[in-house]
């Protein structure tokens, strides 16, 4: 796995091009390792998820897990890649998922864990779980069926079957196509523009969109109007405030 950053972007890439950056227990622990840093790093503002080569991720490693007893290397699976990836999908700054090619079971478990995706038009992206006798584990059967309802959901999962980035923006699984050449320059251009708002602010936008998943119209919108209180008194609404009567961009530090 490589980790770079680019002013206030951190780009992550699986680095297993050989085997379409399929996930195996040691590159999840890094996977783990590198949020976790990222995470309390405050010069990292956005987060970039991408694969090396022709592929985002082709989900876990089959050939670690097949053998006499794929029961216990799944569970032993699962122990670790279980909480990275529900820290990828809590993470408190925005991430994006650059699909860069093929987004396959535990590929595009991490894609709907992003909060953005962009895809090369040449990408594909499906669960695949059944073309292997499996189900999902990574939260794929919760997340899909969220984002695009059950039946369209049960669609994909009982049939294994890839669809294009075309598709896959009007299902809703990602956010925007880019020619194959400009994928890279589209996301770092969106990561930019989101860094250079409020931190804070984005954490808590973060937050409140979960709340509507999660609760109640009515406490949903209770929770954000205590937010937004307690928000305007932070350092960040003053300098946005400051900066708007002066005419200047705000300089926002996350407080």
């Amino acid at each position: 796995m490589v980790v770079e950053q680019r002013g206030p972007v951190a780009w992550i890439t699986l680095n297993r091009p050989e085997a379409m950056n399929a996930l195996t227990v040691a590159l999840m622990r890094e996977l783990g390792a590198a949020l976790q840093s990222l995470e309390n790093d405050p010069g990292v503002r956005v987060l970039v998820l991408t694969g090396a080569g022709r592929a985002f991720c082709g989900g876990a490693d089959l050939k670690d897990v097949a053998g006499d007893t794929p029961g216990a290397a799944i569970a032993a699976f699962i122990e670790v890649a279980g909480p990275v990836v529900r820290h990828l999908a809590a993470f408190p700054k925005p991430v994006i998922a650059a699909v860069n090619g093929l987004a396959l079971a535990g590929g595009l478990e991490l894609v709907m864990c992003c909060d953005l995706a962009l895809a090369r038009e040449s990408a594909k992206l499906g669960d695949a779980h059944a073309n292997f006798g499996l189900i999902p584990a990574g939260g794929g059967s919760v997340r899909l069926t969220r984002r695009i309802g059950p039946q369209r959901a049960k669609l994909l999962l009982f049939t294994g079957r890839f669809v294009s980035a075309q598709e896959a923006l009007e299902l809703d699984l990602v956010t925007g196509v880019s020619a194959d050449a400009d994928l890279e320059g589209d996301v770092q251009s969106l990561a930019e523009a989101i860094a250079a708002k409020s931190p804070l602010g984005l954490k808590r936008m973060k937050s409140l969109v979960a709340d509507a998943t999660r609760l109640s119209e009515e406490d949903a919108l209770r929770a954000e109007e205590r937010l937004a209180i307690e928000h305007s008194d932070s350092a960040d609404a003053r300098e946005g405030l400051a900066a708007f009567g002066e005419k200047r961009k705000p300089v926002f530090e996350g407080r």
